[in-house]
C-alpha cells in the first residue's frame, strides 16, 4: 500500500555519556516506541583527548595510570577512537531504524560547544580537551544520522525539559516522564528522561537539516557547556 504524505514519523533523543548513549525513540504524540542503550567504540580509549592527550603535553602524569607518550601518537590515537565512533555510530543507529515500526525522521543530539578546529589544538587547550571527547561522540551520531536523512535537533541541556512542555501545550513534563518509565519499566533514569525530553522537545521545533559542519558557527555563549 502506498505510503501517504501524512505518514507518522518517529524522533530519537539521545544522552551520551562517555562512548555510550542513551536512545529513546517517540512517535509524534509521545508514544515510546523503542528505549536502548548503545555503545560507539569497543577495545578503545574512552577519552584520548582528556586522558591520552593530556599526558602527551604533561598534564596528569602523577596520576594512577598516567604514562608518556608522544602529541602524534595521542593524535592517531585520537583519529583510530574517532574513525571507531562513526562506525559504532552508523551500526547503531541502522539497527534502530531497522527494529522502530515507524520511519524515522529527526533525532534530537545535545548542543556542541564550539572547540579549536584540529585535534592538536583540542589537546592543547586545557579547558577545551575536557570536552572534545564528548563532542567527538556527538558528532559522530549526528553524521550517521545526516547520512541516513535525518534531521539533526541541538537542544540544550539546561532548558530541554522547559522546551519539551512548551512543545507539547503543558506547563511540565515531569509527569509525562514518570509514565513513560512506569510503562516501560527498568531502568529509567535520568539519562532516559533527558533523552525523553530532548525527542519531545524536537517535534516542536521543525528545523532545516544542519550538517555537522555548521557546529562551529555556534555561539561563543555555550563555549565550554558540557
Amino acid at each position: 500500500m502506498a505510503r501517504g504524505r501524512t505518514q507518522r514519523t518517529a524522533t530519537v533523543g539521545v544522552a551520551e555519556h562517555g562512548n555510550s548513549a542513551v536512545l529513546v525513540t517517540l512517535a509524534p504524540g509521545g508514544e515510546l516506541l523503542d528505549r536502548r542503550r548503545i555503545d560507539l567504540t569497543e577495545g578503545l580509549p574512552t577519552h584520548p583527548h582528556h586522558h591520552e592527550g593530556s599526558w602527551a603535553v604533561g598534564r596528569y602524569l602523577n596520576t594512577p595510570g598516567a604514562r608518556a607518550l608522544s602529541l602524534a601518537d595521542a593524535v592517531a590515537l585520537v583519529e583510530r577512537v574517532r574513525a571507531s565512533a562513526a562506525r559504532g555510530a552508523r551500526v547503531g543507529l541502522e539497527a534502530l531504524a531497522a527494529t522502530v515500526p515507524v520511519p524515522i525522521a529527526s533525532i534530537a543530539i545535545r548542543v556542541c560547544p564550539e572547540l579549536p578546529p584540529t585535534t592538536e589544538e583540542r589537546i592543547a587547550d586545557n579547558r577545551a580537551q575536557t570536552v572534545a571527547d564528548s563532542v567527538m561522540y556527538r558528532e559522530a551520531l549526528a553524521a550517521a544520522a545526516e547520512a541516513r536523512g535525518w534531521s539533526v535537533y541541538w537542544y540544550d541541556r539546561e532548558r530541554v525539559f522547559r522546551d519539551a512542555a512548551t512543545a507539547l501545550g503543558r506547563d511540565d513534563v515531569d509527569d509525562l516522564l514518570s509514565a513513560m518509565g512506569r510503562a516501560i519499566g527498568p531502568p529509567w533514569q535520568a539519562n532516559h528522561k533527558l533523552a525523553a525530553a530532548a525527542a519531545l522537545a524536537a517535534t516542536g521545533h521543525p528545523a532545516p537539516r544542519e550538517t555537522t559542519g555548521s557546529l562551529r558557527s555556534r555561539s561563543q555563549s555555550s563555549r565550554w557547556k558540557r
